[in-house]
């Protein structure tokens, strides 16, 4: 390729009119938690698309099922802390993974997968784009929700 080629070639940056967004179901039944987050925050930015521009928001939107059915290796469940501070004296409140499993096994998924995420405006916007349910049902069925795609590569 000579200079004259190279210079000709010019990059694709997507339009947001021309952005398809795609609604995935995803079954946590039996699969481990990390492995699960980091694909979902892999096609959360669009990774999996050939148009893929890191300053933009491409990601497809996932619904997430039976998320109180997720499996962690090790000791995760009792040794794994997750901190919340109100910010007064004596605010600090700790909980183990097996508790919040417990009460609200949505947010173990979404904070995992929101800290793969950029920590910017782009990242609050792609973790927007997931939703997390306990059981078996979602009232996402009007969406055409399509199966979990197969060839995504492995985390």
């Amino acid at each position: 390729m000579t200079i004259e080629e190279f210079v000709r070639v010019k990059s694709m940056i997507p339009k947001v009119d021309e952005i398809e967004r795609k609604w995935f179901v995803v079954d946590a039944d039996g699969q481990i938690l990390g492995r699960l987050a980091s694909q979902i925050a892999y096609v959360l930015r669009g990774k999996h698309k050939p148009q893929f521009t890191p300053h933009m928001d491409l990601g497809d939107h996932i619904v997430v099922v039976n998320a109180e059915k997720i499996k962690t290796t090790g000791d995760k469940l009792d040794q794994k802390r997750y901190t919340r501070y109100s910010g007064f004296p004596g605010g600090l409140r700790i909980k183990t993974m097996a508790e919040i499993l417990q009460r609200h096994p949505d947010r173990v998924l979404t904070k995992a997968v929101k800290g793969m995420l950029p920590k910017n405006k782009l990242g609050r916007q792609m973790i927007r784009k997931l939703r997390v349910y306990a059981g078996p049902e979602h009232p996402h069925a009007s969406q055409k929700v399509e199966a979990w795609p197969t060839n995504l590569r492995k985390a």
